[in-house]
């Protein structure tokens, strides 16, 4: 387990060593508490003061800290309006698609499968973004904020999965069979739209301009500033993608 050197995990470091010790000085006859023992937890500190060790994890920290604190604002929220927004957050983040998984049973991965084994769920709330804030119960005000954090949120990670480099910089043109996020700003909190391309419409310069894409409701047509192509599991863990491949999107 590797964290910063917060005072709260180097406490919770401390208490873990101490219910080790306690768990193995004792004749378990329970097979949980004698696994519990077994196994152990082994803690490594990154530097005081350095966040950057922290590497992505910090980055996903800075973009969670970085929207909640717009959508909160100058709200004081009681203490299980704020652990319910964070639950519902921590579920929003780990519902992101990160690849395709075309050898699997599922068309994509994300980190709940890799926490619960399959997707988060979540039933759809009405919006409430529109309605003042005077109006709303607490149970509604916590939703607001919920739908302006994914509203914010995952409008930031689709736009982080199709980068737009300067001209000088090949990209490989969307494919027929690749699976892509469609963009669409009315889903609810943790809703991913995917779809399987189709067809591919080209422009003048042998650039795909458009695709048409199957998703779970039929046929839809996009641009492909309005997609955004998921990586395969060969391209995030297998060497990835040629780099001579052709053609700029």
């Amino acid at each position: 387990m590797y964290s910063d050197n917060g005072r709260n995990f180097v406490g919770a470091e401390r208490a873990l060593d101490e219910m080790v010790q306690l768990l193995a000085s004792r004749e378990h006859n329970d097979v949980v508490s004698k696994a519990l023992a077994d196994q152990g937890i082994k803690w490594n500190f990154i530097p005081p003061y350095s966040p950057h060790w922290g590497g992505k994890w910090e980055s996903a920290v800075r973009s969670v800290k970085l929207h909640l604190r717009r959508v909160i604002g100058t709200n004081v929220l009681t203490f299980e309006q704020m652990h319910t927004l964070l639950s519902q957050i921590e579920s929003v983040v780990n519902s992101r698609p990160l690849c395709a998984a075309s050898d699997t049973e599922i068309a994509y991965l994300s980190p709940a499968h890799f926490l619960i084994g399959r997707t988060y769920t979540a039933v759809p709330e009405d919006g409430y973004l529109q309605i003042p804030t005077n109006r709303l119960s607490y149970w509604q005000h916590v939703q607001a904020m919920l739908q302006g954090f994914w509203k914010r949120w995952h409008q930031e990670y689709l736009t982080s999965l199709q980068q737009r480099p300067k001209w000088t910089t090949k990209l490989p043109n969307i494919a027929i069979g690749n699976l892509v996020l469609i963009k669409d700003s009315n889903a609810p909190p943790s809703a991913w739209l995917l779809g399987r391309v189709t067809q591919v419409f080209t422009g003048a310069d042998g650039l795909v301009i458009a695709v048409q894409v199957l998703t779970k409701s039929g046929q839809v047509t996009r641009p492909i500033t309005k997609i955004a192509a998921l990586p395969g599991s060969e391209t995030e863990f297998q060497g990835g993608r040629d780099v001579e491949e052709p053609i700029v999107i």
